[in-house]
């Protein structure tokens, strides 16, 4: 499931509330805020998506995220892998830490994060 740029900023102001209302993802945004209708259009292509979900009170809509912040990004980090790195995991590790603006302590933080990994994969 692909989240156009708009509904990943909606879902983004939905995450970090767990749950909210249509005026508190309106408040939610900067200014110039977009119009309601607006994101009630990006809220019902959100759940036919089956992204979110509501719980009705009366006239209201409570709207909570379907899928975490972190499964999300896991599908789009695997998506990239699998299309753009020819499914390697290496390749994909190689072009991060040379391409990106990642400083010494950055790469040694990774570094100790695979290493850590390693250790809890092995038998």
């Amino acid at each position: 499931m692909k989240l156009s740029p708009a509904e990943e900023t909606l879902m983004q102001h939905l995450w970090s509330r767990e749950r909210a209302f249509m005026k508190d993802l309106l408040d939610a945004y900067d200014d110039p805020k977009p119009a309601a209708t607006t994101v009630a259009t990006l809220l019902k292509r959100m759940l036919d998506k089956g992204v979110i979900g509501y719980r009705e009170y009366g006239n209201s809509r409570e709207y909570y995220p379907l899928i975490t912040r972190q499964a999300y990004f896991s599908r789009h980090v695997n998506h990239l892998i699998r299309n753009f790195f020819g499914n390697s995991a290496a390749q994909f590790a190689s072009f991060f830490a040379t391409e990106t603006d990642l400083s010494a302590s950055e790469l040694e933080e990774l570094k100790q994060v695979i290493e850590d990994e390693l250790k809890r994969k092995k038998p």
